[in-house]
Parts: C-alpha cells; sequence; structure tokens
C-alpha cells in the first residue's frame, strides 16, 4: 500500500470491567481508507469504539484524531470526525428535516448545499418520519448528515448489521465512493466478513479485548491457507501448526499459516478469505 497520512492513532487503550476487559489496544487509521474492525460480539469492539470519541473514558492509553488528543482537543475533533452507534433509532416520530434542524447547530462547517445533494443522491425525503424509512435508508441518512459537515473520519458501529444483501451492497458502494473522492476515511465494525472482502483496505481484528493483528486487508488474508486431508495424513507435525482442527467422518479441516505450508505437502492446501480465517481463529482454545 502506498504511504498515507496517519490521520487516528490509538496506543495501549485499556478499559477494566467486573467482566471484560480491554488490554492495550492500538491501531492506525490512513487518510483514504476504509478499516474493518472485526471480532465475535463480546470481543471488544463497541467499547474500543466509544473509547476513541470519549464515551467511554479508557483507565490507560492514548487517542489522537489529527495528531490531537481526544481528551484535551475533543471539540475541535468531534467538529472534523462523525460517529454513530445504533443510528437514529431514537427519534422514530420525527421528520428528518427536524432531526436534521438540531443536529446541523452543533458544526461551523455545516453545508446545506451537500445536504440536500445527499438526500437527493440518496432518495431521501425530509418529510419522512424515521419510522418510515427501511434500516438501509436510516444508514444513509446517518451517513448524509455525516458528511454534510464535511466529517474527515467516519466511524460506525455495525452499519450493515441487519440489512438484506442488496443494501448491504449499495451502502458498501456509497463507502468506496466517499473513500475514492477522498470526502473521508472509514472505520467501521462488523460481524460481516463478506462486507470487508467487498471493501476494505485494512484489518483489525480483536479478541477477548486484545488486537490480534491490524494490518493491511489483503497481507493478512494471504497469510493464511486452508488445508483438509484424511485423518491418517493429521501427523504431530501438522497437529502443531493448524490453527481450529475440525474432524468430522475421517476427515480433517484447518488453517495454517501460508509459510507453513512447506510442511503440509501432500495435504490439499486452499486460498482462505476472511470468514474462514475467523472461524477458524475463534475455533482455536
Amino acid at each position: 500500500m502506498e504511504n498515507k497520512r496517519e490521520i487516528l492513532s490509538v496506543k495501549d487503550l485499556n478499559k477494566s470491567y467486573d467482566a471484560f476487559k480491554l488490554k492495550n489496544v492500538s491501531l492506525t487509521l490512513q487518510a483514504g481508507s476504509i478499516m474493518g474492525f472485526i471480532g465475535r460480539n463480546g470481543a471488544g469492539k463497541t467499547t474500543t469504539l466509544k473509547s476513541m470519541v470519549n464515551l467511554v473514558h479508557s483507565d490507560t492509553g492514548s487517542v489522537e484524531f489529527f495528531g490531537m488528543d481526544i481528551k484535551t482537543h475533543e471539540s475541535e475533533i468531534k467538529q472534523r470526525i462523525s460517529f454513530a452507534f445504533g443510528g437514529v433509532d431514537y427519534y422514530l416520530q420525527k421528520k428528518l428535516g427536524t432531526i436534521t434542524n438540531v443536529y446541523k447547530r452543533f458544526y461551523d462547517q455545516w453545508d446545506e448545499k451537500a445536504y440536500e445533494d445527499y438526500l437527493k443522491q440518496f432518495e431521501l425525503n425530509s418529510d419522512k418520519n424515521v419510522k418510515e424509512l427501511s434500516q438501509g435508508m436510516r444508514v444513509k441518512y446517518g451517513l448524509a448528515l455525516a458528511l454534510s459537515h464535511h466529517a474527515e473520519i467516519l466511524i460506525l458501529d455495525e452499519p450493515t448489521s441487519g440489512l438484506d444483501p442488496v443494501s448491504r451492497d449499495e451502502i458498501l458502494n456509497i463507502f468506496t465512493d466517499v473513500v475514492d473522492s477522498k470526502q473521508a476515511s472509514i472505520l467501521f465494525s462488523t460481524h460481516i466478513t463478506s462486507d470487508l472482502d467487498k471493501c476494505a483496505d485494512e484489518i483489525t481484528y480483536i479478541k477477548n479485548g486484545e488486537i490480534l493483528v491490524s494490518e493491511e486487508k489483503d497481507s493478512f488474508v494471504d497469510s493464511y491457507r486452508l488445508v483438509e486431508g484424511s485423518m491418517d495424513q493429521l501427523t504431530e507435525a501438522l497437529k502443531s501448526i493448524i490453527i481450529g482442527c475440525h474432524e468430522r467422518r475421517g476427515e480433517f479441516s484447518g488453517l495454517i499459516k501460508s509459510k507453513d505450508c512447506e510442511n503440509a505437502q501432500d495435504i490439499k492446501c486452499s486460498p482462505a478469505d476472511l470468514e474462514s480465517i475467523m472461524i477458524h481463529i475463534e475455533r482455536r482454545a
């Protein structure tokens, strides 16, 4: 990937609850990128995202946007970013125009013309109540608000959850258009890994409150291979390198690091994808 400007830096973020801990979470987001944030439910995705924007107060660690610390420059930073946790479902009886009139008062760079253009592009009617919108249209409305104050970073928690495949594809196309036109960079959490196959440049994977990896998506995917064979091929040497081995009806399947393929000769190896990688890693004890 070409060198890009770093616009978000999270370093050694820690947050302790009675039953859960974020442990030394670190990641960076580059300008002009889409980062997918993956992990099982309860792995710490939402807590991490909320800590980034100071909705959850971390115990230790730092978060910087555009080189500024969120705790000392919160107001300035929040003029330049947008975040959504749960959409606009709190205002089901309100018209979009009414919500917008309140929302835009908080942003010095609000661009009314841009907002009207996004309403047309996304086929939104400002006279409709939120309850009249499909889930996909609600996501589009949130994007229209964010882009109309020229947010440079969009931080979204499960934005495609609950959408049908066609609506998800439409939202992902909007994401890529937004980034390709250099309007904003995007960090979004999801458990729908196929969405990231389509649009993500980078992947950050969290498990049990710890970051397993944060790197370019293609490099991450290429670093693994799927293997399968008969049980008599499952040697002790192979067992020592296989990840998330599954045995059924005299056959096995699993995941190995690409660098270990030379130790799995005569075993069927095939390319992995994000979903298969995540399934096997989570299966590992």
